[in-house]
């Protein structure tokens, strides 16, 4: 049996606090799939086409992570692709009860999927994409929080 997990976000754009999560996950799964939402609701600035891209670049180093679109419940997605456990990341305290709320309704419609939280290291628990985007648009380095390709990125879609 093959242990399968679903990371499921919007990574608008990618940090290195998911990144951490994606190798620390890769790590404990034989299979992981990162599944890049629309979310509609938080307008990305990038498209999920761009998010997509951004994120494979940076896990194209493990063998065992593949980045999809998400299109639909996180939960449905993981039972199509026969993955047990879906991976939801933790920076700070005030996470826990979005997160919370998320894995219970969770576990009402897919009673078999179980929902693991994974902080990152210290030292990316108070990177957010939504920060991240602030701070470019302020002209800020982001180099600290952010891989190479979604700085040029992220320049180009601010300038």
């Amino acid at each position: 049996m093959t242990r399968r997990a679903v990371y499921p976000g919007t990574f608008d754009p990618v940090t290195f606090g998911h990144l951490d999560v994606i190798e620390r996950a890769a790590a404990l799964y034989d299979k992981v799939f990162v599944a890049v939402a629309p979310s509609r609701e938080k307008g990305p600035l990038f498209s999920a086409e761009d998010r997509i891209s951004m994120v494979a670049e940076e896990v194209k180093r493990f063998g065992n992570v593949e980045v999809e679109p998400l299109d639909g419940l996180v939960v449905d997605y993981a039972v199509k692709k026969q993955a047990k456990v879906v991976i939801r990341g933790l920076r700070m305290i005030s996470d826990f009860e979005y997160e919370f709320q998320m894995a219970l309704t969770n576990r009402k419609l897919a009673p078999g999927i179980e929902t693991v939280f994974m902080m990152p290291k210290e030292s990316f628990s108070y990177i957010s994409s939504k920060l991240i985007k602030e701070v470019a648009r302020l002209g800020a380095d982001v180099s600290k929080f952010v891989p190479e390709n979604v700085q040029k990125k992220l320049k180009e879609k601010i300038v």
